[in-house]
């Protein structure tokens, strides 16, 4: 596959779910971030999600008019029903107010109920530290179950993925973690091309740990294990058993309701230093600690100790230099969408014939 220019990979996806009903300036924000998605390196939750979008929008479950609907508002702590409109353009919404208020109020926390999917958690966290600001950003869907809990066999709840983001003297601190062993996404793609998932990820319906991607699609069906595996698990487990809470629960929406349909439920809160002991006290003590990480010598043979989300942020500057490197399948998985819309892909992203 050749690469592709970031922004003639925006306009694409900006295209294609523009003729798929969602306004311009939406359009460009949900193909903004999963573009930026890719750009990290997180693949699976790119434009590869784009095809499932556009047949979300296509069958009417995810809405593609209307603005969310605020539950409540303390200036501080916002709630909102997001009425199961395009999750990173509801993100990039509560993002921006959160952001205005902790500069407001010094913090501030938007948790949005009935979200549709919202992408790849990372790709929002410049967006805050750009500004000076620290943020936290957390996911679950309360409509799926993947995960086990520690010591079980049946499934529990999602990922549950927990992104923070700050600001330093140099580059921003950047972590996107899920609390499990891996992603659906990583499972589902494992799957779909036989092959193993790098380690024993998973267990199987029997409770034994497996690698083999297809335990978790079999009968009885397997699970995907919590972060920490079999000795630690229990940490995993009690982390995204925190990540309900600060989302669905905190939502009033969740598990407890029955909820359908593929989306989420999103925790966000943003702080501004200054409001705290000060942004240069602040600075300093996020400077020194990304300094002395990287000066602590790297075990023998072991690449030198580098900060949560630096090689992310490498990828990100090379991509943007030399193109994205899509993974393979995104140009067909999409094709069937540019032909019904009239879009024209971008240059090689189609083999001809």
């Amino acid at each position: 596959m050749p690469r592709f220019a970031a922004d003639k990979l925006v306009g694409y996806a900006a295209a294609l779910l523009q003729a798929a009903g969602l306004a311009p300036a939406r359009a460009r924000t949900v193909a903004e971030i999963l573009v930026e998605g890719d750009l990290f390196g997180h693949t699976t939750h790119g434009l590869q999600l784009l095809p499932g979008y556009l047949k979300e929008i296509d069958s009417g479950a995810m809405a593609v008019s209307g603005d969310p609907e605020t539950l409540a508002d303390t200036g501080p702590a916002v709630t909102w029903d997001g009425r199961r409109l395009p999750g990173p353009w509801l993100v990039v919404q509560a993002l921006d107010l959160a952001s205005q208020r902790a500069v407001q109020y010094g913090t501030a926390t938007v948790v949005i109920r009935r979200s549709h999917h919202i992408a790849c958690l990372a790709a929002y966290l410049k967006r805050a530290t750009d500004r000076g600001l620290a943020i936290i950003l957390a996911s679950s869907d309360p409509a799926g179950a993947s995960v086990t809990p520690h010591g079980g066999i049946g499934r529990l709840m999602t990922p549950n993925p927990l992104a923070a983001g700050w600001p330093t003297t140099g580059a921003p601190v950047l972590l996107d973690v899920s609390m499990s062993t891996t992603t659906n996404g990583l499972t589902n793609r494992c799957h779909a091309e036989g092959k193993p998932l790098p380690h024993p990820w998973l267990i199987d319906g029997r409770g034994e740990p497996t690698a083999d991607a297809s335990a978790y699609f079999a009968d009885p069906p397997g699970a995907i294990l919590p972060l920490g595996g079999l000795d630690l698990g229990h940490k995993g487990y009690a982390l995204g058993l925190m990540i309900e809470m600060m989302t669905s629960a905190l939502g009033g929406y969740g598990r407890a309701d029955g909820a359908t349909g593929w989306g989420a439920s999103v925790f966000l809160q943003v702080f501004d230093p200054d409001a705290f002991g000060g942004r240069d006290a602040f600075l300093r003590e996020t400077g020194w600690l990304a300094d002395k990480a990287h000066s602590i010598p790297p075990r023998p043979g072991a690449p030198p100790v580098r900060l949560p989300g630096e090689g992310g942020l490498k990828r990100r500057s090379e991509q943007l230099r030399s193109g994205v490197d899509l993974y393979a399948g995104v140009g067909e998985a999409l094709e069937p969408w540019a032909a019904r819309f009239g879009v024209e892909p971008p240059e090689g992203m189609v083999a001809a014939g």
